[in-house]
């Protein structure tokens, strides 16, 4: 019915994969996760192109958008944490099944979003740009943006009940070939290349939609190949928000975290606000690497506890976060070492590289703890333990990042201020997350999430 995994054997048993087999559902999850971001800075290239006005409202209108899927997450991995239980139990009509409701969900959320849009985008814009040219052009790129929210969202449920099933490389083609699409009309209809109409800054959003609908569309008729009902299942699709609620809870505290940062750095001036935002987007790189792991984590522990593996699914979240461990340290030492060169490749500012010297530091030495955390994070959401991860997320965040944070503005910290908070944040969610894995409460065995329910 589905595609599996190519290094799967059949009856090969989810707790027992080894490299190989991890390697092929984390690699191309990576490129997943990468084809995002990569396809974003081409679409600034373009855009810088047509000045600094443009390229400002590309900076907000897609901030806006950014935020509003963000959110939303869940579609894909909560859908993954109840799908992978069913397919490693043997249902996998149901586990695509998974998929099914959380399109609907995608399409009926994404509806919402669109209207909700139209109306507010002026007040929105003119909220974070101020009014004037630049609320002007970010509204009239989001206007049309939007309309791609529900086909992300689509692609979000896509990615979700593939990842479920084992197959993380169909969702790769899709995304891959969505982006390809996008990046040549960006060219295309920004700038008028090759006789096509010359659209601006309207351009970069219509390739956005014209890429985000071509992946939703191929997402939606791999669920139709599967010959499974395409009924709406309202039980499910309340189960489904309900594990929702507490994954948008742990979203809302790393966003209200990471904009405080940027809100208190900017207070200390041009250099030190720069600096920040390098670092924290290799950062940004270095969470996304060690996420492809995560997401591995996620499906393989899902699926042994879904066939009653609780001994297996333990072996396996230890064995992941070992080796998630040791690859963050590989980084942390390559990132050591590069200390001097990397920062110039974004500026040659003294004082901004006298700032990213300040952070350089924390954010080499968080590296390995962030490897533990990663994987943990992946275990734990496989086994659907989405409310334990809300509640260490929001109390590791009002407990160490954001009183740090705050304290930095207060008694002049700088960087050193708000990257300590970092740290801190990061070693507490390291704790909470290796207690609650040794505890094995998470490990609670069966076909759906229920079980997690009424035992967990």
């Amino acid at each position: 019915m589905t595609e599996t995994s190519a290094d799967e054997k059949p009856g090969e048993s989810a707790a027992d994969a080894g490299p190989r087999r991890i390697l092929g559902l984390a690699l191309p999850a990576l490129g997943v996760l990468a084809a995002e971001p990569l396809y974003l800075l081409l679409d600034i290239a373009v855009v810088g192109h047509l000045g600094a006005l443009a390229l400002a409202g590309l900076a907000v209108g897609g901030l806006i958008l950014a935020q509003v899927s963000t959110q939303l997450t869940f579609l894909s991995y909560g859908t993954t944490a109840r799908a992978s239980r069913m397919f490693g139990a043997g249902r996998e009509r149901d586990a695509v099944g998974e998929g099914v409701q959380a399109t609907w969900l995608a399409l009926g959320i994404g509806a919402v979003l669109v209207v909700l849009v139209q109306i507010l985008a002026g007040p929105i814009t003119s909220l974070i740009a101020g009014s004037g040219d630049i609320a002007a052009e970010a509204e009239r790129w989001l206007r049309i943006a939007v309309f791609g929210a529900p086909l992300i969202l689509v692609a979000m449920a896509g990615n979700g009940w593939m990842r479920g099933v084992q197959n993380t490389l169909r969702p790769l083609r899709f995304v891959l070939v969505g982006q390809v699409l996008s990046a040549a009309l960006c060219v295309l209809l920004v700038h008028g290349v090759a006789g096509a109409p010359r659209w601006e800054l309207a351009g970069s959003a219509v390739a956005n939609v014209a890429g985000q609908g071509t992946s939703a569309v191929l997402f939606i008729v791999a669920l139709l190949r599967t010959g499974v009902s395409l009924r709406p299942r309202p039980a499910v699709m309340r189960a489904q928000l309900v594990l929702g609620r507490d994954l948008i809870l742990r979203s809302l505290a790393f966003q209200a975290c990471f904009l405080s940062a940027a809100a208190v750095a900017s207070r200390f001036g041009a250099a030190a606000v720069a600096a920040h935002q390098v670092v924290l987007q290799l950062w940004n790189f270095v969470a996304l690497t060690l996420d492809s792991l995560a997401i591995a984590a996620q499906t393989l522990v899902g699926a042994a506890l879904g066939r009653g593996q609780i001994r297996g699914a333990n072996r396996l979240a230890w064995r992941l976060t070992r080796w998630s461990a040791v690859f963050a340290t590989v980084l942390a030492l390559a990132f050591a070492a590069g200390h001097a060169l990397v920062p110039t490749l974004f500026t040659d500012d003294s004082e901004v590289l006298d700032q990213a010297t300040i952070a350089w530091w924390f954010f080499v030495g968080i590296m390995p703890v962030a490897g533990v955390v990663f994987a943990l994070d992946g275990v734990l959401l496989g086994a659907g333990d989405a409310a334990f991860l809300r509640t260490a997320t929001l109390g590791c965040a009002l407990v160490g990042f954001l009183p740090l944070i705050w304290s930095s503005l207060v008694w002049d910290w700088g960087l050193a201020g708000i990257w300590a908070g970092l740290t801190v944040f990061m070693v507490l969610r390291m704790l909470a997350v290796l207690w609650r894995t040794a505890s094995g409460r998470w490990a609670v065995a069966g076909s759906d999430l229920q079980a997690r329910e009424t035992k967990g």
